[in-house]
């Protein structure tokens, strides 16, 4: 019994050990450079949301997204971090690509297709009729 308890958790120490090295691999391998920002096709029909954790003005613009989510639930509002999560940082820089900006703005920032809102007066005051435009197409498909 000792044997099959002791055999036990050494094929979990190597699928432990394999597991580091499959993550630490690339920089075993000496490979530094960043992979590249994922390929995005421009998306008509969700809303990208892009903030920073401890950015006040994402704070201020934070209730009126709470809003648009609760008020049309139908349309996607998809809400990334990108100041600490390195692959929504890929997706914010991507998605800035697709819409034709080489520099990103900062946040908090909106893109819904090539529609790129940026600051805390700028998303409140133009986001409401994408998300409606967003609702009713979902609503009335075209043939």
């Amino acid at each position: 019994m000792d044997r099959i308890i002791k055999s036990i958790i050494a094929v979990f120490a190597i699928i432990a050990v394999l597991a580091v090295v499959f993550v630490l691999a690339p920089g075993i391998a000496g490979t530094t450079a960043a992979s590249p920002a994922p390929a995005f096709v421009v998306d008509n029909t969700a809303v990208y949301f892009f903030y920073g954790e401890e950015c006040p003005h994402c704070k201020n613009v934070e209730p009126f997204i709470d809003n648009l989510s609760a008020k049309y639930p139908d349309v996607t509002i998809n809400r990334l971090e990108i100041w600490h999560n390195q692959t929504n940082k890929q997706i914010y820089d991507a998605l800035n690509a697709a819409a034709g900006i080489s520099s990103s703005p900062g946040v908090p920032e909106v893109i819904v297709g090539k529609v790129v809102l940026v600051g805390e007066r700028d998303i409140p005051a133009q986001l409401e009729p994408l998300v409606q435009a967003i609702e009713k197409k979902k609503l009335n498909p075209a043939p």
